[in-house]
């Protein structure tokens, strides 16, 4: 531990010392790197310091405390050296903290006596998750839009939409429209804010006047080429994916879904071994943007980049998700900006100058267009709703496009 014996006393005679051994076989469970842990036992002897000169109770420890702790004792404090004090690794160890505390019952449940603002929230995440149906990481942005209107309006006080002008919703979405690097991206604040008032009109609030206000920007749909790979771009990619890095093969099968099968980042990340029908060739998203269940042909290639991942790459674990984390906490799947992260770097290794993961999956249309795949077929392997969503790739489609060609006014017949 990085602690001498007088700092080391901090958290032996501390109310936290009856959960040391827990908290260090949690760490070791997730197969933390011994360093790791040395780190965040050093950060918990820190809180726990901090806890006793405050003369703080245990049971009072919640997401609030441990902020508090880190930001306004962190940047000044005056313990005694050498006092842990890098402010990453203490997040971290406070979060473990209080996962490990919270099913014990140590602490009270976050959702137990929350502020009014926060109750509206998760009343309205209810809704947009029930009703709407709206996938996570949409509600996650609507939720933090609508957080700072909220805040901004009845900060420690009850939610009464009614108090609300059409003036101070104008004023929000300037503000917000000032953050925003382009015009376009004012469209997902004025998005929340009409989902928001939306709810509100279920339970009978009179808000047409707010919905009023809440207009969208100039906007021509379709206006634009969706950018793809060409195919010299896409040889130049799967060619950078033979190399020697770090978890190449899970690089690898990564890109081969994007590609392949035009999956989003959030549909590879939640794809589990269940899934997979080997026999079959076929493969069954769950996690999808429509949140329905659909299930699709699995390519060879995309089959055999996943099978050797499985196979010679994959960690050893219980969890059944395909692809899992290489490191702590281990035995956990991968997210969504891990998925992203891996296509970036794909792109680095292979000398694209692009980022967007999405771009694979324009690329995966633009070639079934290409090998005289239908509108109606494009659709349907992008998993779309409605086909007007499709048809910004009428637009790539050159073969169909010249046949329907008009001569040019003045030009040769």
């Amino acid at each position: 531990m990085n602690t001498d014996h007088h700092t080391c006393s901090w958290l032996l005679e501390s109310q936290l010392a009856l959960f040391v051994d827990a908290f260090m076989l949690h760490l070791f469970d997730c197969r933390y790197a011994f360093n790791t842990i040395n780190n965040y036992l050093a950060g918990l002897t820190h809180f726990a310091h901090w806890l006793t000169e405050n003369s703080i109770d245990v049971k009072h420890i919640d997401e609030a405390l441990t902020q508090r702790f880190l930001d306004d004792h962190l940047p000044n404090c005056r313990c005694a050296k050498p006092a842990f004090s890098n402010a990453k690794d203490l997040h971290a160890a406070l979060g473990h903290l209080l996962a490990l505390l919270r099913p014990h019952t140590i602490i009270a449940d976050p959702s137990q006596a929350l502020p009014p603002v926060d109750e509206e929230l998760q009343r309205f995440d209810d809704y947009m998750n029930h009703v709407r149906g709206l996938a996570t990481r949409t509600r996650k942005h609507y939720l933090a839009i609508i957080r700072c209107l909220l805040l901004e309006q009845f900060a420690g006080r009850s939610v009464v939409i009614a108090a609300i002008k059409p003036d101070q919703i104008r004023q929000f979405i300037a503000s917000q429209s000032a953050r925003c690097t382009v015009s376009a991206s004012i469209g997902m604040p004025v998005s929340a804010l009409r989902c928001y008032f939306r709810y509100r009109a279920t339970l009978g609030d009179a808000i047409h006047h707010l919905i009023g206000v809440t207009s969208f920007p100039a906007n021509w749909q379709q206006a634009t080429l969706p950018k793809t790979l060409t195919n010299s771009e896409v040889e130049r990619l799967l060619g950078a994916l033979k190399h020697d890095g770090p978890a190449p093969l899970r690089t690898a099968a990564i890109v081969h879904c994007a590609l392949d099968l035009g999956l989003r980042s959030s549909e590879v990340a939640y794809l589990r071994l269940d899934d997979i029908n080997w026999s079959a060739a076929t493969i069954t998203l769950r996690g999808t943007k429509g949140r329905r269940e659909d299930t699709m042909p699995l390519p060879a290639a995309t089959g055999q980049a996943i099978a050797d991942y499985l196979k010679y790459e994959r960690p050893t674990t219980i969890n059944r998700a395909v692809f899992v984390r290489n490191v702590a906490p281990r035995d956990q799947p991968v997210g969504p900006d891990l998925i992203r992260k891996s296509i970036r770097q794909a792109y680095a290794r292979a000398g694209l100058p692009y980022t967007r993961s999405h771009l694979l999956r324009h690329t995966m249309a633009s070639r079934l267009l290409d090998s005289g795949s239908s509108l109606k077929e494009v659709a349907d392997v992008l998993r779309h709703r409605s086909l007007n969503t499709t048809l910004v790739y009428a637009k790539l489609d050159s073969k169909n496009l010249t046949a329907v060609a008009l001569p040019w006014p003045g030009g040769a017949s």
